[in-house]
């Protein structure tokens, strides 16, 4: 087989799929359910808007720094004892949440709620690359998109009615009912895949040994730097959307929710022509077009936006794009990574996920910091990011690459 073929699908268990979208769910439901309620606790717990807005960087914070922590350990000592340590963990801190008598003791349990949640993604990853080749991993990561980007559609809407029903504290004990959920889920319904040459290798180094040997490969780096500044397209959006939609072109918040929905579609939508794509085409090849693609959107989308052309129809329609070629992407490059040592896909799963985090919260700063009201800062770091990711992918990460990715 040629690197132009690629292999013809396996069946998909459509079972295990389901639980390991569920698990890569922890941050968008913790993110996005309680997002409406952040006035409401202000004034329950007398806290202004930078200390409501604190508990989500918290958050961001936990998941950030978790993910370093569960993925060397769940190299060595399998996929199942950190994953429900971590629901635990997650499950006490939601707890927590619903009871918070102050502010900081709020912050403080949002932070822990993250170092457990984040478990959950980094975990599934590894397990998807512990069962599957790099194609069906490719594959497999199109179908939990699709799962778990039901969360950004549908948390918003059942944290609102959540909220309007009892209150703040209600949300945080749904979240507390959904990880003993999927705790249970996880307990009775998955086994452990790790291999005996994951062991070997994770006993025979520590941690920090393996995040350095890592960095060390060149094309883990470039498919990590894809990743992130993907990533970090979509931390711009969700970062400069709500100003941009409600602000700037004066929609109202249901509008705005709306079209928050319909971008979180088409991105779920593109991830689902990315396994038909697979179907005739490696992931890296599909990378190669996708990033052109989105360099071309993004493009596009600048020239909008500093020209004025069109206003936001112009602006909505082509931004809906170039997030929407996220979907073409985000599963590669977590693939391609993957693959590249699979003795360590526990920790490659944490570095991709935390670089993701760390991007977008840097280019989320930036967006912050050129903030004039328009649409101009979050076309044109956009567009940087893309750029960035397209010279990670074509000068880093596809040099050298197997001609045969089975």
């Amino acid at each position: 087989m040629t690197d132009m073929t690629a292999p013809p699908p396996s069946a998909v268990p459509w079972r295990l799929v389901l639980l390991l979208g569920a698990m890569t769910a922890f941050a968008p439901m913790s993110i996005d359910m309680y997002l409406s309620s952040l006035p409401s606790i202000g004034r329950t717990l007398n806290a202004g808007p930078d200390q409501t807005q604190a508990t989500l960087a918290a958050f961001f914070a936990g998941m950030a720094i978790g993910q370093f922590i569960y993925g060397p350990a769940s190299d060595r000592f399998g996929r199942r004892p950190p994953l429900l340590i971590g629901i635990s963990v997650y499950v006490i801190a939601s707890v927590v949440c619903a009871l918070a008598p102050t502010i900081d003791t709020l912050i403080a349990a949002r932070f822990v709620q993250a170092l457990g949640g984040c478990a959950g993604a980094v975990i599934a990853r590894a397990v998807v690359r512990d069962r599957f080749s790099h194609t069906d991993t490719a594959r497999v990561l199109s179908l939990m998109t699709l799962i778990m980007g039901l969360a950004p559609v549908l948390a918003p809407q059942l944290g609102g009615v959540v909220q309007f029903l009892g209150g703040w504290r209600a949300v945080f004990w749904t979240l507390t009912g959904f990880g003993a959920l999927i705790g249970l889920w996880v307990f009775f319904g998955l086994s452990e895949s790790r291999s005996a040459e994951t062991e070997a290798q994770a006993r025979s180094e520590n941690p920090l040994h393996a995040y350095v040997a890592l960095f060390g490969m060149r094309r883990l780096v470039g498919y990590a730097l894809a990743g992130a500044l993907n990533g970090a397209v979509l931390f711009t959006y969700i970062s400069g959307a709500p100003d941009l939609v409600m602000g700037t072109y004066g929609h109202t918040p249901l509008v705005f929710n709306l079209i928050f929905a319909f971008n979180a579609v088409g991105i779920i939508g593109a991830s689902q022509v990315n396994r038909w794509l697979l179907r005739r085409a490696t992931p890296d090849q599909v990378l190669k077009k996708a990033s052109i693609a989105s360099i071309v959107a993004a493009f596009l989308l600048t020239i909008a936006a500093w020209t004025g052309w069109g206003g936001q129809w112009s602006v909505l329609p082509l931004l809906f794009g170039a997030l929407s070629i996220y979907g073409l992407m985000g599963g590669n490059t977590m693939a391609g990574a993957l693959s590249v040592d699979p003795r360590r896909a526990g920790s490659i799963s944490a570095l991709m996920g935390s670089s993701s985090f760390g991007a977008g919260a840097l280019a989320a700063w930036v967006g912050g910091l050129l903030h004039d009201g328009t649409a101009k800062p979050v076309a044109a770091v956009m567009f940087a990011c893309l750029v960035g990711s397209a010279l990670a992918i074509f000068f880093l990460a596809l040099p050298g690459a197997k001609k045969c990715q089975a």
